[in-house]
């Protein structure tokens, strides 16, 4: 492909087409973003309103727009279809976490990818999260030793209305993000163990959405990653707590390149303050009584959409390789076995 701008779409303007992908495409040097897929009356107007660009009434109409690649921002039911759609009408794909219900459905579209030679990758932008990356550092300096405990968590108190039906419960809407980022720091797992709760009008469990989870995961490495989800905890702990053989490092809060889309600011708008984190919300590295603040990395979410334009040119391999969400897939399949069964699940 030539230098020419990439001609993108959007499929879905609920909250994360909204708040995440439209405002990250419209700021995309290498990027033309054409509009979106929609066709509640609702959205069509916002889309008309906020973003000044046409709605379409499915993919093959996108397609007819001249577009090359579609960006998937919608129930987690109908990522799978969407994207399967999507790849046999030629359109390379960004699909939105989580990739899929399950492993086989994932395996199954990446191998359709594959045989239809179509670019397709997945949305897993907590890669590129201020905190996660700052981690990344410091283990790459050795500053912690030897990876050994990697405690993560998405915690908060908003019982109701509890986890969004879209999302497909805590597991799958946090879970793909969490167990992501332990398999990109940890490598892949042996054993995996999990504890889920759901409450569906009063404390019953095992009825509606999965709202409070645990997952437990074994790395062949020998590093073990303790995975937290919840809508229910009134005192949510750190964000991370990664234990390593010299130090540890503990961080609170979540990144906010979330809070400044939800504002309404874009990297277009931000500039070079884009990601940057104050002070007060850096993390430390402690070892004992010993504690040092450590400056946070810039959180990197404006890179995604410009890393997937240049592997659609050919420059660079894809953002995220999908086989990886198929492996994060696999991984939360067994943690949904080993809740219904109270066993640990071994993987191949």
């Amino acid at each position: 492909m030539t230098d020419a701008p990439i001609r993108i779409g959007l499929a879905g303007y609920g909250f994360g087409g909204r708040y995440f992908h439209a405002p990250l495409l419209t700021s995309t040097p290498g990027c033309e973003f054409l509009g979106v897929v929609t066709t509640s009356p609702e959205r069509r107007k916002q889309v008309a309103d906020e973003l000044n660009r046409p709605a379409y009434d499915s993919l093959e109409a996108l397609v007819r727009a001249g577009a090359q690649a579609v960006a998937i921002s919608t129930p987690a039911a109908t990522h799978i279809p969407l994207t399967q759609e999507a790849l046999r009408m030629g359109l390379a794909v960004v699909c939105d976490k989580p990739f899929a219900l399950d492993a086989a459905s994932a395996r199954e579209t990446t191998e359709l990818a594959e045989r239809l030679q179509v670019p397709l990758t997945v949305y897993q932008n907590r890669r590129w999260d201020s905190d996660f990356l700052t981690l990344r550092r410091l283990m790459a300096e050795g500053a912690l030793g030897t990876l050994t405990r990697f405690e993560s968590r998405f915690e908060r108190f908003q019982p109701e209305p509890g986890p969004p039906a879209a999302g497909g419960g805590t597991l799958l809407d946090f879970g793909s993000h969490l167990v992501d980022q332990a398999l990109v720091l940890s490598g892949p797992v042996e054993r995996v163990y999990a504890e889920m709760r759901s409450h569906d009008g009063g404390d019953r469990l095992g009825e509606g959405l999965d709202e409070d989870v645990f997952v437990a995961l074994t790395h062949r490495s020998g590093a073990r990653s303790h995975l937290s989800g919840s809508w229910r905890q009134g005192a949510p702990g750190p964000r991370f707590r990664a234990t390593g053989t010299t130090g540890t490092y503990v961080v609170d809060g979540v990144d906010g390149q979330e809070a400044l889309l939800v504002a309404g600011a874009t990297p277009a708008s931000e500039g070079e303050r884009w990601g940057v984190e104050p002070e007060r919300r850096w993390g430390q590295v402690l070892r004992g009584d010993h504690a040092e603040p450590v400056p946070s990395a810039r959180g990197e979410w404006d890179l995604f959409y410009p890393a997937f334009a240049a592997a659609l040119r050919g420059m660079r391999p894809l953002p995220v390789d999908p086989w990886d969400a198929v492996t994060s897939a696999t991984v939360l399949d067994a943690a949904r076995t080993s809740a219904a069964t109270g066993e640990v699940v071994r993987l191949p």
